[in-house]
């Protein structure tokens, strides 16, 4: 699967801090140090309707990851999946009438739109579940060879007490988990599981739904496995961040860590686990049941500047749960126009300081918004009072617009 096109992001003259990030694992900063390219998989959409901002604040908030590993010197190994076949998919397609193929394609394409709009570093590795099919039967017959699957009539369900290390990276207790499971795709009441919490790896065929051929039977991935199977065949064994919203800590992230580790006892799937806060809207979460959504393309489409889209998700903490609320996107409309009117002058305060600043603020968990504030405190400080520039930099116009672009991914 073909990602989106990758903008042409400045080099700059500096070098950026390492990155520190708070691991959701240990509940503690930790510095990933890779060893080689850094290697950073991302979880993504499952294409059944439009790209909405809590989507948008997930990518945004880890593109910012990408660029400051690449500030930093780092070469970077970005892996993401698109689920282009699942329940929600499937329902949608019928409940819509149109065919689920048609639906995850339409829906894709809206996706790297929105992607391309916002300015968002595409993975090296873009990856549906359908072209993983192969990747997940492999994963499947080594978990079965670990003794840690089983079946429930044409099902195929793996079992979490196989993994000696599960529940290390939810950190959750198992009455929490039994109480999200069946919130998030989890099925605890199925008659003949041997455990609750088990999930299902391969899911027979049934009527009218999209199967495939396997040594198990006709079917289909289960939801945990795919992300497993991708991550383990394009960034190996205990890569360097997991990364996705904060709804994914359990079950997602928890089973595929269970499954990877089964598979290969002798590394963690992740070194380091990182999550996104919740957006919400009209007072609660985001989401498709509840019908409280404000999707990227219909801001796009209502000549809305993506640059002011992308600077309100910056001037919330990636790790926050935070609302939107339509006037701070009008308050970055008045924002972008003051720096880009500061950006034109050429000569400015001094650069040399918001850069550094800029950079160790990302290099900071990602602390979009404390840069920010450095960027608004120079643009303050170039266009003064009386609107005059400080011409103390004759340059300074072209280094901050540099470090905007390849630490925040804002094009003025």
């Amino acid at each position: 699967m073909r990602a989106w096109p990758a903008p042409d992001v400045p080099t700059l003259s500096v070098t950026g801090p390492q990155v520190s990030l708070h691991d959701t694992a240990t509940g503690s900063r930790v510095t990933p140090v890779p060893e080689g390219a850094a290697r950073l998989y991302v979880c993504g959409i499952t294409p059944y309707d439009a790209t909405h901002l809590g989507h948008a604040a997930t990518y945004v908030g880890f593109d910012l990851l990408n660029r400051a590993w690449r500030n930093a010197g780092h070469e970077v190994v970005y892996v993401q999946n698109v689920t282009d076949v699942d329940d929600p998919l499937l329902e949608r397609a019928a409940k819509v009438n149109i065919d689920w193929v048609e639906l995850a394609e339409r829906e894709t394409q809206l996706f790297r739109d929105d992607m391309t709009a916002l300015r968002v570093l595409p993975p090296a590795h873009y990856v549906g579940a359908v072209e993983s099919i192969p990747l997940v039967i492999d994963l499947v017959q080594r978990l079965q060879a670990a003794g840690s699957v089983y079946r429930v009539e044409d099902d195929l369900y793996f079992s979490v007490t196989a993994d000696p290390a599960f529940g290390q990276e939810s950190g959750l207790d198992r009455a929490a988990m039994l109480e999200i499971f069946p919130e998030r795709g989890g099925d605890p009441d199925r008659p003949g599981k041997k455990d609750p919490l088990d999930c299902v790896v391969w899911r027979g065929e049934r009527e009218g739904e999209p199967a495939w051929d396997s040594p198990f039977g006709r079917g289909r991935p289960g939801w945990h496995v795919e992300c497993t199977a991708i991550a383990q065949e394009h960034l190996g064994a205990a890569f360097d961040v997991q990364a996705g919203g904060s709804d994914l800590v359990f079950p997602h992230h928890e089973m595929c860590a269970g499954h990877a580790q089964v598979a290969d006892p002798s590394a963690p799937f992740a070194k380091t686990y990182v999550h996104a806060g919740m957006v919400g809207y009209d007072g609660a979460k985001m989401s498709k049941s509840r019908g409280n959504l404000v999707f990227v393309s219909a801001l796009r489409n209502s000549d809305v500047d993506p640059m002011a889209i992308r600077m309100v998700l910056l001037r919330h903490h990636y790790r926050t749960d935070w609302e939107w609320l339509d006037g701070e996107l009008w308050e970055a409309v008045d924002t972008l126009e003051q720096w880009r009117r500061a950006l034109s002058l050429g000569a400015g305060a001094p650069s040399g300081p918001v850069v550094a600043e800029v950079l160790a603020a990302l290099a900071d968990d990602l602390d979009a918004p404390r840069a920010l504030r450095a960027v608004d405190a120079w643009v303050a400080a170039t266009l003064g009072t009386d609107g005059l520039a400080d011409t103390s930099d004759p340059d300074a116009a072209l280094a901050v617009h540099a470090v905007l672009d390849a630490a925040l991914g804002l094009d003025l």
